[in-house]
């Protein structure tokens, strides 16, 4: 693996990390200017986020220049390129409402605490948004997609490196209950990386499901809910036939 590439995870996990110190320092400071406590979290969060996003894409600036005139020496069509990225929205879409019905099947628990918090993060600052359905997923991409699946494809096969590089996107938004959620979005957003050769087209793809997702919570929330706990007691009632 490249240098770079060693610097890049250090950074993410700086950022992951940097709450810990962040956001107590982050509440003084709030405190001592006498400003909403309650706004600490979603401000900690754009800031050490962006940072992160600048620092790697400055650690990346040369190999997207040159891979931007390797795309234009080769005469690789855009419109090639756009399709896959709004195909891509689909795939994932379906991918993850497979998923969702296999872990139905298997008795987890619908749902996920991490988006039911970066909801609740968005309701109370909604410029919050920009770290979910942009800046999250492209570090995302970078970090999962480009380094730790393109550094593994290299030397295993397509379905080993995504099943680890999946198995570690899971892990690190803390819920190894929904591997099985986030190993077909780790497959897809995969998938679309080598078919491409461009990680614009993953990018695009998972900024665009993020915020749909997003969207489609905050305007159907009470449908949602009540959705789910239907979903829930029929799951119930069938179970106490089994």
């Amino acid at each position: 693996m490249k240098r770079e590439y060693w610097i890049i995870l250090i950074v993410y996990i700086a950022m992951q990390l940097s709450s810990l110190l962040g956001i107590p320092g982050t509440t003084f400071l709030f405190g001592y200017l006498g400003m909403d406590q309650t706004l600490v979290v979603p401000y900690w969060l754009i800031f050490s986020f962006s940072i992160a996003l600048v620092i790697i894409l400055f650690m990346l600036r040369k190999e997207f220049q040159s891979q931007k005139t390797r795309l234009k020496e080769t005469g690789s069509p855009f419109v090639v390129s756009a399709v896959w990225a709004v195909f891509g929205v689909f795939l994932a879409f379906f991918a993850q409402a497979t998923a969702v019905n296999l872990e139905r099947l298997l008795g987890i628990e619908l749902g996920s605490e991490n988006t039911q918090q970066i909801m609740g993060i968005i309701e109370t600052f909604p410029l919050a948004i920009l770290v979910s359905s942009i800046i999250g997923p492209i570090l995302e991409e970078i970090v999962f997609r480009k380094i730790i699946f393109g550094s593994l494809h290299k030397r295993f096969n397509f379905f080993l490196s995504a099943l680890i590089s999946s198995v570690i996107f899971a892990l690190a938004h803390m819920e190894p209950e929904h591997v099985i959620l986030y190993s077909a979005m780790g497959f897809t957003f995969a998938f679309l990386y080598v078919k491409t050769k461009h990680i614009l087209v993953p990018i695009v793809a998972h900024v665009s499901m993020n915020t749909l997702v997003v969207v489609v919570q905050t305007v159907y929330k009470d449908d949602i809910e009540k959705m789910m706990r239907e979903a829930e007691a029929i799951q119930n009632f069938i179970g106490g036939f089994l």
